[in-house]
C-alpha cells in the first residue's frame, strides 16, 4: 500500500481524510452487495440532481466521496458529456474506475493533497458522507468549494428509516453517525448558506423482492409527499445554496436540432403572470431562440398589468404574437384559441410557471427530432421530481391515470400536464372542448388513442416560490372535468370514433 502523503495545514483538505473514507467505503459496499437496483436508484438520483439544479452545459460539477464511480457513471449520462466533472476519493487505495471518459477528472485526496486549492465549483454533489464527526468540517470546505450562488446536492441516510433501525435493533452493525434532519438544517444555517431545502426521500428499501420494488415504487411518490408518513423515508434530500440568492446565467442555446430550426410555435396560457411571463419568454429566446417560429402569449383576461407587457413586448419583438381573450375566461379557452392562432409546424404548449424547467424541454425536442409525434412532460416518470406536491393532487392524478388506463386500454403514467409538443399533424385533429385545466386530459389522451406516437419524458415540479405567485388550480373545482373528459373519450373509443393517424 502506498504510504499516506502528509497533510499539510494550508490545503484544502487539512482534515483527517480517515472517516470520510469509511463512509465512502461502507456506502459502495451496500450498495454492491444488498441493494439490488443500486443502478436504477442512482439513475434516478441523477436524474434528480439535474432537474434541481436546472443544469446548463459547461457547468462544472465536483461528486464528493465518488468511490467507485457508481455515481459518477449516472452524472456522466445525464449531463450529455457537455459538464465537466471532477470526482474525488477520500479511500486511500482507491485508483481512477476504468469507465471514466476524458470527461471526468479524478482525483485521491490522498495523492493529491492540494489540487483543489483556489478552485471552486458551481456544483457539489455527494452521496451519504455526512456524518456527526465530520459534518460542519465537511460542509465549510464545501462553502469554499463552491461558486457565489453555487449549489449542493446532498443525499443523507434518513436516521428515522424503519429498515434501519431494525437492523440496528438486531445488531447488524452500522459504522455511521447519522444526522437528522432538524440538526442539518442547523449546521448549514449556521455556516451562512442560504435557500436550504431538505426534504424525506425514497421508500423503496431494501431488502427487495421484484413485486416489492414495483409496488414501492409507486407508492414512493405519495409517501414522501404526506406528512408524518415521509419522515420514515430511506433518504434525505438536501439542497443548499451560497449567496447570493440570484445568479444570472445568460441563457445559453440548447437548441440541438436543426431540422426544428424556425418550426416551432410556443402557446402560453396567461392569467395574472405579470412576474412570470417577461422572465419566461426572455428565458425561452435564449434557450431555444433558433427553434422558434413564434411566441404566442394568451392573456386570459387577467386583471393585472399582464395585458400592458405583452403589449409593450409584442410592439418590440415581432416574435411574439399575443392574443387578447374576451370572457368567459378559462384555461382550457386560452389553449384553444392560442392552438387555432398557431402556424407553425409544431406547437408547444407550457405554462408561466415552467421558467425554471426549461433546461429540462430539451428532452421533449429530442423525443420530436427522433421520430416521435408528441413529447408529454411527465411529472410522474420513474425519474421525475416532485417536491412539495399537494399530496390530494397527487392521489387524484394517480387515481385518475390508473382507471384511464383500465377503460381506454393504454398503458401511460401522466398525459395530463400542459406542457406538449406536438407535431402539426397532431393539432389539426384535437377536438378541445373542455374550458379549464381539464383541457390537458384532452391534449394527452386524443393524440394516444388516434394511434399517434407519444413519448413521456421526466420534468421536475417544484412548488411555487413566492416570487413566482400563486396557481389558479383548485382539485375541487376542476375535478369533474377531467372525468367528463374520460368518459367521453370511453364511449367514443367505444364506438370506434378513433380510426388512427
Amino acid at each position: 500500500m502506498e504510504a499516506t502523503a502528509p497533510v499539510k495545514k494550508d490545503i484544502l483538505f487539512d482534515f483527517p481524510q480517515y472517516p470520510i473514507g469509511i463512509r465512502e467505503t461502507y456506502r459502495d459496499e451496500y450498495w454492491k452487495k444488498k441493494d439490488p437496483i443500486c443502478r436504477d436508484r442512482l439513475w434516478w438520483r441523477a436524474q434528480t440532481f439535474r432537474h434541481l439544479v436546472h443544469l446548463l452545459p459547461h457547468q462544472n460539477i465536483l461528486e464528493l466521496g465518488c468511490g467507485a464511480g457508481l455515481f459518477t457513471e449516472q452524472l456522466m449520462k445525464v449531463s450529455r458529456g457537455e459538464n465537466p466533472i471532477t470526482a474525488l476519493t477520500f479511500i486511500e487505495e482507491n485508483i481512477r474506475p476504468t469507465h471514466f471518459t476524458d470527461q471526468v477528472e479524478f482525483i485521491n485526496v490522498f495523492k493529491h493533497t492540494d489540487v483543489l486549492a483556489g478552485r471552486q465549483f458551481d456544483f457539489i454533489v455527494a452521496m451519504d458522507l455526512l456524518d456527526s464527526k465530520n459534518c460542519a468540517w465537511l460542509l465549510q470546505k464545501i462553502h469554499d468549494l463552491l461558486k457565489p450562488g453555487g449549489q449542493v446536492i446532498f443525499y443523507e441516510s434518513n436516521p428515522w428509516n424503519v429498515m434501519l433501525k431494525i437492523r440496528r435493533l438486531l445488531g447488524i452493525s452500522d459504522p455511521r453517525n447519522l444526522l437528522s434532519r432538524r440538526r442539518l438544517y442547523e449546521l448549514i444555517s449556521e455556516l451562512g448558506f442560504i435557500r436550504v431545502f431538505a426534504v424525506y426521500n425514497d421508500f423503496v428499501f431494501a431488502p427487495l423482492t421484484p413485486r416489492l420494488i414495483w409496488l414501492m415504487r409507486n407508492l414512493s411518490i405519495i409517501l414522501e409527499n404526506t406528512a408524518r408518513i415521509q419522515t420514515l423515508a430511506g433518504s434525505i434530500l438536501l439542497r443548499v445554496q451560497k449567496p447570493p440568492r440570484q445568479v444570472e446565467h445568460p441563457p445559453s442555446s440548447l437548441a440541438d436540432h436543426p431540422q426544428l430550426k424556425g418550426l416551432v410555435s410556443v402557446v402560453i396560457p396567461c392569467h395574472n403572470e405579470e412576474m412570470n411571463i417577461p422572465v419566461l419568454i426572455y428565458r425561452l429566446k435564449g434557450f431555444y431562440g433558433e427553434y422558434l417560429h413564434e411566441i404566442i402569449p394568451v392573456d386570459d383576461n387577467s386583471t393585472d398589468s399582464t395585458g400592458e407587457i405583452l403589449r409593450k413586448m409584442a410592439a418590440e419583438d415581432p416574435l411574439i404574437r399575443p392574443v387578447f381573450r374576451k370572457p368567459p375566461n378559462g384555461v382550457g379557452r386560452a389553449i384553444k384559441d392560442g392552438i387555432d392562432a398557431s402556424k407553425g409546424s409544431y406547437v408547444l404548449t407550457m405554462d408561466c410557471d415552467f421558467q425554471h424547467l426549461l433546461p429540462e424541454l430539451r428532452d421533449l425536442f429530442d423525443a420530436i427530432a427522433e421520430g416521435y409525434d408528441v413529447a408529454v412532460g411527465s411529472r410522474f416518470s420513474r425519474h421525475s421530481v416532485l417536491l412539495n406536491y399537494p399530496v390530494q393532487k397527487i392521489i387524484a392524478n394517480r387515481g385518475f391515470h390508473s382507471i384511464a388506463q383500465i377503460l381506454l386500454r393504454r398503458k401511460f403514467r401522466d398525459l395530463t400536464n400542459n406542457l406538449k409538443l406536438m407535431r402539426r399533424e397532431v393539432v389539426n385533429r384535437l377536438e378541445l372542448t373542455q374550458p379549464g385545466f381539464s383541457v390537458n386530459a384532452e391534449t394527452g389522451l386524443q393524440p394516444l388513442l388516434m394511434g399517434f406516437k407519444l413519448k413521456e419524458v421526466p420534468i421536475s415540479w417544484i412548488n411555487r416560490t413566492p416570487d413566482m405567485g400563486v396557481s389558479s388550480f383548485h382539485l375541487m373545482k376542476v375535478g369533474g372535468g377531467y372525468w367528463e373528459v374520460l368518459k367521453q373519450l370511453w364511449r367514443k373509443k367505444r364506438a370506434g370514433g378513433f380510426k388512427g393517424k
